[in-house]
C-alpha cells in the first residue's frame, strides 16, 4: 500500500521504519519540514514529503503528533483526501506534562473523537497504547505465544478492519476494540495501556475499563510519568509515555 505518516518522533517513526520493511511505500511528514527527514527516509526507505503531501499518500494516513500539535495542521488538509482513504490517530491527551488544557476533552469529548472532529474526517485509534520500544522490538510472526495484542477502536468498520490487518502485518494480535466512543478504553491510565498484554488479557484489560474513572486514570498516568523521568539519582529511568 501507499501510506503517509505525519509525525516523526518514536511512534511515526518506528511504524514507518516497520511499513517500509513490509514493502509498502511510506511518505513521511513533520512539522519542520522534508529536509529535517532526509536522513530518517534514506534509513529506513521512505520518502521525506510535506505534511500536505503526506496526507495524499495514499490509501492510509498515519497521524502520530502530539494533541496540541492537531490544531496547527493545515485546516483544510484532508479536503481532497478521497472518503476511503484510512486515517490513523496515535496520539495521547497529555494537557499536564505535555498538550496544555483542551477545554472539550476535559469536559468529556474523547480525545481522539475531538481530533477527528479537528480533521473533519473519521479516525481510527490504535497504536496508542504501546510504548515506542515495545513496537519496534516485540512484534512476532502470528501464532508465536504469548503474541503481543494491540486494540484498535474507531469508525467507520471497514476501515477499523484494515488497520486490525494492518496490526497483525506488523507483528502483533489484533484486537477488535469496537467504535471510537470506546476507544476511552485504550487511553492512558486504563487497564489496556502499556502493558504489552496477549490477546485475552487484553480483551479483559478492556472490559475492566471504568469511563467514570477517564479523567482519574489519566491523572495518574501523568503522575508515573513525572516519577519515572526523575533524574537518575531522585528516581527510576525516565520510560517514555504513549
Amino acid at each position: 500500500m501507499r501510506i503517509g505518516v505525519i509525525g516523526a518522533g518514536s511512534v511515526g517513526a518506528t511504524l514507518a521504519r516497520h511499513l517500509t520493511r513490509l514493502g509498502h511505500h511510506v511518505s513521511i511528514a513533520n512539522s519542520r519540514g522534508p529536509a529535517s527527514l532526509t536522513a530518517l527516509a534514506a534509513e529506513i526507505g521512505a520518502t521525506a514529503v510535506s505534511v500536505v503531501d503526506a496526507a495524499n499518500a495514499g490509501e492510509i494516513v498515519i497521524i502520530s503528533i502530539p494533541t496540541k500539535a492537531i490544531a496547527d495542521l493545515p485546516r483544510d488538509l484532508f479536503a481532497n483526501v478521497p472518503s476511503s482513504v484510512v486515517v490513523i490517530d496515535t496520539g495521547n491527551y497529555h494537557p499536564e506534562l505535555r498538550d496544555g488544557r483542551i477545554d472539550a476533552i476535559d469536559q468529556g469529548m474523547l480525545d481522539s473523537q475531538w481530533v477527528a472532529r479537528q480533521l473533519g474526517r473519521p479516525v481510527i485509534k490504535a497504536f496508542n497504547n504501546i510504548f515506542a520500544r515495545s513496537l519496534l522490538e516485540k512484534g512476532v510472526p502470528r501464532g508465536t505465544t504469548g503474541r503481543i495484542a494491540l486494540s484498535v477502536a474507531g469508525d467507520p468498520s471497514d476501515a477499523r478492519a484494515t488497520v486490525l490487518r494492518l496490526v497483525d502485518a506488523l507483528g502483533f494480535d489484533p484486537v477488535d476494540g469496537g467504535d471510537l466512543d470506546s476507544s476511552w478504553r485504550q487511553q492512558p491510565g486504563t487497564p489496556a495501556y502499556c502493558r504489552d498484554l496477549d490477546a485475552p488479557a487484553l480483551r479483559r484489560a478492556l472490559a475492566e475499563a471504568d469511563r467514570r474513572r477517564i479523567a482519574e486514570y489519566r491523572a495518574e498516568e501523568e503522575a508515573r510519568i513525572r516519577r519515572e523521568s526523575a533524574p537518575p539519582d531522585q528516581g527510576p529511568v525516565r520510560r517514555v509515555p504513549c
